[in-house]
């Protein structure tokens, strides 16, 4: 497989020839080796060359942060000094915001939660802790909140048990303090009610014995104590009758394998 550095054309982000005679290092990287054409440079429109022109050169990366081309200004603040950075948090171009807040103080990069692109405010998760991810929680996109629900303290994702998707509310019931758990068990998605069925102590789950959803009940009869079993000996769906039975005769060992 051909990679970057085989391709026959060096072009720049506009598509012309790079000509290594009318570069500003052609006098001092070139013939030092520092450089490369096809393989190492900062005016080539190739990201990876971009990169390892500056994985040789970081010292140069200042000088470049306000370069016209976002591959090279993205690429620079991932090695120039942080007083250079600042700025970028209010680049155009959602890369370049990201590789500068991942180097920024946190009181510096907060504003970003509120970043018009999806991408910067999901990464951005990553670098703040609870009470920074607080207002988060209502964000508009629904996978921000799914990773802010992964992310932040189970006693702060109360705010997130009646969101609207399923999938941040499944995320809820896997993380939220047990004995919060109840305020889940009727749930819209079977899923979410699933996952509070396999999470809830034993004398706690009749309470979903009667669930629509045969995977929920099926939960139930093989956790629930042996005193409750016998209302699933005549359940609507077979495995559930199964598993019922086959505790009732074992003496109420507890089954945990759902069959698929």
């Amino acid at each position: 497989m051909k990679t970057d550095d085989d391709i026959e054309d060096a072009k720049t982000w506009l598509g012309e020839d790079v000509d290594c005679r009318s570069c500003a290092h052609a006098g001092d990287l070139l013939p030092a080796g520092k450089c490369q054409l096809r393989r190492a440079c900062v005016n080539d429109r190739y990201a990876r060359r971009i990169d390892r022109f500056f994985n040789w050169n970081p010292k140069l990366a200042n000088s470049y942060v306000g370069h016209e081309h976002f591959e090279v200004r993205a690429i620079a603040a991932k090695h120039a000094d942080v007083f250079f950075l600042k700025p970028l948090l209010n680049d155009p171009e959602e890369t370049v915001r990201w590789n500068a807040a991942r180097r920024l103080p946190k009181r510096l990069i907060l504003p970003l939660r509120n970043d018009p692109h999806r991408e910067v405010r999901i990464r951005i998760v990553s670098l703040l802790e609870d009470a920074e991810l607080a207002p988060m929680l209502a964000d508009d996109d629904y996978y921000v909140r799914l990773v802010v629900a992964r992310r932040i303290a189970p006693p702060l994702l109360s705010r997130l048990v009646d969101d609207p998707e399923p999938e941040v509310r499944k995320v809820v019931a896997q993380r939220l303090p047990a004995e919060w758990l109840m305020c889940m068990a009727k749930d819209r998605s079977a899923a979410v009610r699933l996952e509070v069925a396999q999470r809830l102590a034993p004398d706690l789950l009749p309470a979903l014995a009667g669930d629509a959803d045969w995977r929920v009940r099926y939960e139930v009869a093989g956790r629930v104590a042996p005193s409750q079993l016998t209302r699933f000996l005549d359940d609507d769906d077979d495995f559930v009758r199964e598993v019922a039975r086959s505790r009732m005769e074992a003496g109420g060992p507890l089954l945990r394998e759902m069959p698929l």
